[in-house]
């Protein structure tokens, strides 16, 4: 239909007229700020210089290497793909088999269990949309196969690299991530006349604004949550700070109270609320209701200015310091811990340093999500070889830290599926807001971290995996050695946590 005849059946009808200006005020708003986000990353890049063409996420070589392998074997190569070409022979007998009317049998490939992507009913009763389907797992199950068995002759690292780049590849290339691919997109399209298209490019806009130019996904609705309203609401107060931290104090609630306080240290990646997000799931809440004195790290959100704090000074400043002032606070000089991800590896170091110097202040400890021997970190040792860390100390110098959110990016491409096309979809494609969560909120409310800590916990803990080496790291001047711990110990591991792999 052409654009005038749509344009006169709109103002034909009830405020036709009304909507179609509302409509040109928001490409008009939409157009300006994409001037703006453009005009903006324009002027940094300009600022910065030309980006580096070897920068730490180049597998080219790597990839040129397996290239090689599989051209050196041209029989294992005839044969992976003449297995492609067998597969996809039975995909159209199956799929003509179900255009002329045949029943549908046993799909040729199927998801994996967990995979989200193809839930809708559509995928799998439409014959159109299952031969899509099909066909992008076979071939996507093709290039992952092929990939990790023509990488013999890789390096541990290098294998492992070209396996995770290449599945973020088929990952970005699903047919789900596009609209007339997606049945579920495109029949919301058709419905609203593209409506979600334009509010997902707003959405996008308002990202890419956000991200001042860098695209950061909005995986919760933000504006559902505020800290102190509807998370954090257990009732505390600041009794100690200093340049790292404030220790917030949280009086008991149960009818028996304990003697010795309860000191829960957060990851100083992100807020300290993660364990007093809303009532129902505060651990904390949970704690002082149990009949705990509980005292809570909160780290600073530090800037340039501290960016020669390391790992010793977290530890001095963090734990150490808060034992004294809770000695200070209620008298008590002895206190069971917790620590959370990155608090309970400073938690565990701060045992060994606290055992090498005699002191028994902390007579139990409990670690959830937490590494400690770093000798099989998951998916995020492809980002731990030299060319990576490199690429993040490089990062941290210039400004004298690094911010949360580029760790947060590289999290959330270890799930990428769960934490970026899914919101891909529903935020762009779909145009919609994404669902209130209160722990991706928390999640997104990231800190940034000085630049001597950070780099001293990667290349200590990631890259040599010294924390597990008696004597492989001195805190303060003291080898500190793990196996020296002597107290009651818990340790909690998620079976699906992709930070700290069960």
């Amino acid at each position: 239909m052409p654009a005038e005849k749509i344009m006169t059946e709109q103002n034909r009808s009830t405020g036709g007229t009304e909507e179609s200006l509302e409509q040109a005020d928001e490409f008009a708003r939409m157009a300006a700020q994409s001037q703006r986000i453009g005009a903006d990353f324009i002027a940094r890049q300009q600022s910065k210089g030309v980006l580096e063409p070897q920068g730490p996420f180049n597998v080219g070589q790597a990839f040129m290497e397996m290239t090689q392998q599989m051209l050196a074997d041209p029989a294992r190569l005839v044969q992976a793909q003449l297995g492609l070409w067998e597969g996809y022979v039975k995909l159209w007998q199956h799929t003509a088999s179900r255009m002329m009317g045949g029943k549908p049998g046993e799909p040729i490939v199927m998801p994996a269990p967990d995979d989200r992507r193809f839930r809708a009913a559509e995928w799998r009763d439409n014959h159109i949309y299952d031969f899509i389907k099909q066909s992008y797992l076979l071939t996507s199950n093709w290039f992952l196969s092929t990939v990790q068995k023509n990488t013999g002759g890789l390096d541990e690292k290098s294998a492992q690299k070209l396996a995770f780049y290449t599945r973020q590849f088929v990952d970005a290339v699903s047919p789900a991530n596009f609209v007339l691919s997606n049945p579920t997109v495109l029949r919301e399209t058709l419905d609203s006349g593209g409506a979600n298209l334009v509010r997902g490019l707003g959405n996008m806009l308002d990202d890419l604004e956000r991200g001042g130019g860098n695209l950061y996904i909005r995986m919760t609705d933000t504006d559902a949550f505020e800290v102190g309203e509807n998370l954090a609401l257990t009732p505390g107060k600041a009794v100690f700070q200093n340049e790292l931290m404030q220790l917030i104090q949280y009086a008991p609630t149960g009818e028996t109270v304990y003697r010795r306080p309860l000191l829960v240290i957060a990851p100083w990646i992100n807020k300290f609320y993660v364990l007093d997000l809303k009532p129902e799931n505060s651990f904390i809440a949970w704690a002082v209701a149990q009949g705990y004195t509980v005292f809570a790290i909160s780290w600073v959100n530090p800037d340039g200015r501290l960016s020669h704090k390391g790992f010793e000074d977290n530890m001095r400043e963090g734990p150490l310091a808060a034992l004294d002032a809770i000695a200070e606070a209620c008298g008590e000089k002895q206190v069971a811990a917790v620590g959370y991800c990155l608090g309970g590896t400073l938690l565990s170091a701060t045992l060994a340093y606290m055992s090498a110097e005699g002191d028994k202040r902390i007579t139990s400890a409990t670690t959830f999500a937490t590494l400690v021997d770093f000798d099989e970190p998951g998916e995020l040792g492809v980002f731990i070889d030299e060319e990576h860390l490199a690429g993040f100390e490089k990062s941290m110098n210039e400004k004298g830290y690094l911010d949360g959110r580029e760790i947060a990016i590289t999290f959330n491409l270890l799930r990428a599926n769960d934490l970026i096309w899914s919101f891909v979809i529903n935020n762009y494609l779909m145009g919609k807001d994404p669902f209130p969560f209160d722990l991706l909120y928390w999640n997104s409310d990231s800190t940034r971290m000085p630049a001597e800590m950070h780099s001293f916990y990667l290349r200590k803990m990631y890259q040599q995996n010294a924390l597990v080496q008696p004597g492989g790291i001195d805190l303060d001047g003291v080898p500190i050695d793990l196996s020296k711990i002597d107290m009651p110990a818990y340790m909690l591991a998620a079976h699906e946590d992709h930070i700290a792999p069960w």
